[in-house]
């Protein structure tokens, strides 16, 4: 365990990720690709030197300045690995501008990632539903995405997915019922909460827990505020190994929690009517995400504007391979960080860790 904390530790960035599962059971959906074998065995990692070297590489990626809106957003498949007190020193040295910039840069790609695992699984779901339509019945497969999904249904435990059959009369209900909860979150909306509910990632519960959206936890597995109201209970922000972790709940939180019923209404809505799925239109769901209500929505919204959040809505991927980006503080830090990472890459470390993160 404590060599994992190290080898963690010295792959820290600025920011990391890990992976969007099965939403409860780290599985990826029957018939859908999973790459973490492959990239486990072939993955690239970047290693720069301090925030003039990652703004530098960012520039050669052409993933820096001013974005076209006029033509779509194509963004490159770089993964960071951990939220660190590097960044949070090295935030204050920045322009505002540049603090912004890294950190939606270096956000979009985890997001985007957790988007492309959700729409496999409606992939899946969908296919499902058309099986019973034509059919009447299910493959093993797609009972298996039911089945691994069905656990986002209210009332729905472990157990209870486990045993659902192919011969239930309510699975095609059940399926509709997947359907309207597992769905993309716009890209431009998640960016826009993380960066409001971490300070850009330099908050104390950032730092301390890879926490990005300020989500609250009553299991003692968290973060204590520094003030508690008694009102409240004894709550905690929820801490997470890797951030991703972090963007993977986020997820689960907004598609399952009472409290985000008109986000997914609203969302449903714009589904059924052909329209996209808007940053600024869904925003008017989370009127219940925090105690400020609709000051909060106005805040969102206001930051998604003014940093032209909405361009990452309809972003894809560029065509590359997945790799990860690391940084050395120093040009010795950053020496050693290669030396590791190739003795990792020989002993099969990196491989163990890579599918820890769980990108599959």
């Amino acid at each position: 365990m404590q060599r994992l904390i190290f080898i963690r530790t010295l792959l820290s960035a600025v920011l990391c990720t890990s992976a969007l599962t099965a939403w409860s059971k780290n599985e990826a959906p029957a018939g859908a690709v999973n790459p973490s074998a492959t990239l486990a065995e072939s993955a690239e990692v970047v290693v720069v030197q301090g925030m003039p070297e990652l703004i530098s590489f960012l520039k050669s990626e052409d993933w820096w300045g001013e974005e076209n809106r006029d033509e779509q957003l194509t963004v490159p498949r770089l993964m960071i690995t951990a939220i660190t007190p590097s960044w949070q020193e090295a935030a204050k040295t920045l322009t505002v501008p540049e603090k912004k910039a890294i950190f939606y840069r270096l956000m979009c790609p985890l997001v985007m990632h957790a988007n492309d695992m959700v729409l496999e699984f409606r992939g899946a779901l969908e296919q499902a539903a058309q099986e019973l339509e034509t059919t009447g019945k299910l493959s093993p497969e797609s009972l298996s995405v039911i089945r691994r999904a069905a656990i986002l249904l209210p009332g729905m435990e472990e157990e209870d997915a486990a045993s659902i059959t192919a011969t239930q009369p309510e699975l095609s209900s059940m399926i509709d019922g997947l359907l309207y909860r597992l769905d993309i979150i716009p890209t431009g909306l998640a960016l826009g909460q993380a960066a409001y509910e971490s300070g850009y990632g330099t908050s104390r519960f950032a730092v301390e827990g890879n926490s990005l959206f300020g989500q609250w936890t009553y299991k003692g597995d968290g973060i204590k505020p520094g003030q508690q109201r008694k009102e409240l209970g004894n709550h905690q922000i929820k801490a997470f190994e890797w951030p991703f972790d972090s963007v993977r709940g986020y997820f689960v939180n907004l598609m399952t929690h009472p409290a985000y019923e008109d986000f997914r209404r609203l969302r449903a809505e714009l589904r059924a009517a052909g329209k996209p799925l808007d940053s600024l239109v869904l925003a008017d769901g989370l009127v219940k995400y925090s105690e400020r209500g609709q000051e909060y929505v106005d805040s969102l919204k206001g930051i998604i504007r003014v940093n032209n959040l909405d361009i990452a809505d309809h972003a894809v991927f560029r065509d590359e391979p997945v790799r990860f980006l690391v940084s050395g503080e120093t040009a010795e830090k950053a020496a050693q960080l290669e030396t590791i990472i190739r003795q990792m890459r020989e002993s099969g470390e990196l491989h163990d860790i890579i599918e820890q993160m769980r990108l599959e």
